[in-house]
């Protein structure tokens, strides 16, 4: 086990937790932190709190991603997103330290018909996808060995995201209505903490420029958010859960502040090529998940199993399903 701890920003994310709790099985020794304790708009705290840790690396998984609240909270996403990011990574290379910083598929406009691979020119049409864009820059910047991840549509049993927002819906509404219209690579939380942290090991045994500048790492295979709430309605239907009725709608359908691509599809080859990383394919990924969120057991009365309900009752609400807010880090 290596003795100094990798430092993880973003401990109440769903990817923050992932990381925590994969840390320890593969050898690695973590200190994972919420805002209270690493808050990236108090420029001055960072210093002193990476310099109480003393991490051998930092990963950084924190990050403003409410995709529509940000049209109207520019400065902050900004803040925290750009600036936040490049002072965490200018500590880590002050200390002489690797640093991983994810970012999103937001940064394209989704132009093009075929899967966006990273020497494709961003052009982000939002503002949460501006300022990660920025934040890429300015993380490089800081810190010219940084590697910057970018994910896309990221789940897991835990948190605020799509796949938990459409086990509510399935119980709340008959009939739940799901753009159709925006294509991208659906991405499970802990086997993208799982690629992070290969990546965060060859950083800390090799030669640190392998791992440096931007590469794509997203769940294999595509669909639309219409196409990923079907299969998870299918996923429920086979664990003898009753779904609800889908309605597919376009994007002119269902307006919002902040515009989306049409299409956020990643191609992760670079990452296959260099750390040997590929993640399985999206719809293998998913029936982990709903095996962690829906269980087993007998059915009740009304078609459902015990429990699945109140693992997924406190989330806040994505009207028609829409929820299509980026990564949720």
């Amino acid at each position: 086990m290596i003795e100094r701890p990798i430092l993880i920003a973003g401990r109440n994310g769903q990817l923050g937790s992932c990381l925590r709790d994969l840390a320890a099985p593969r050898g690695l020794s973590a200190v994972a932190l919420g805002r209270e304790e690493l808050d990236l708009e108090v420029r001055g705290g960072i210093d002193r709190t990476v310099a109480s840790i003393a991490p051998c690396m930092i990963i950084n998984a924190a990050a403003y991603t409410a995709v529509d609240q940000a049209e109207s909270e520019v400065g902050k996403a900004f803040s925290i997103n750009r600036d936040g990011a490049a002072a965490l990574a200018d500590v880590a290379w002050q200390r002489n330290i690797p640093f991983v910083h994810l970012s999103t598929d937001y940064v394209f406009d989704g132009t093009k018909r075929e899967a966006y691979d990273e020497a494709d020119v961003p052009a982000p049409l939002n503002v949460y996808g501006a300022s990660k864009l920025a934040g890429e820059a300015a993380v490089l910047a800081a810190h010219p060995l940084a590697t910057v991840v970018r994910s896309s549509w990221i789940y897991s049993s835990t948190g605020s995201n799509f796949v938990r927002t459409m086990l509510r819906l399935a119980e709340a509404r008959p009939v739940v209505r799901v753009v159709c219209d925006q294509h991208g690579s659906p991405t499970s939380a802990a086997e993208l903490a799982a690629a992070l942290l290969k990546i965060a090991e060859r950083s800390l045994t090799d030669d640190r420029r392998i791992a440096a500048g931007i590469f794509h790492v997203a769940g294999q295979g595509t669909t639309s958010w219409h196409g990923f709430a079907e299969a998870i309605f299918d996923g429920l239907s086979r664990r003898g859960v009753r779904p609800p009725a889908l309605e597919a709608i376009t994007t002119e359908q269902y307006p919002s502040a902040a515009r989306r691509p049409a299409n956020s599809r990643l191609d992760s080859s670079k990452a296959e090529r260099v750390f040997g990383i590929r993640l399985p394919a999206w719809r293998h990924s998913l029936e982990t998940c709903l095996d962690q969120l829906v269980g087993g057991g007998d059915t009740d009365a009304e078609g459902n199993r015990p429990g699945w309900r109140q693992r997924n009752a406190a989330l806040p609400d994505h009207t028609c399903g829409q929820q299509a807010a980026a990564a949720h880090l």
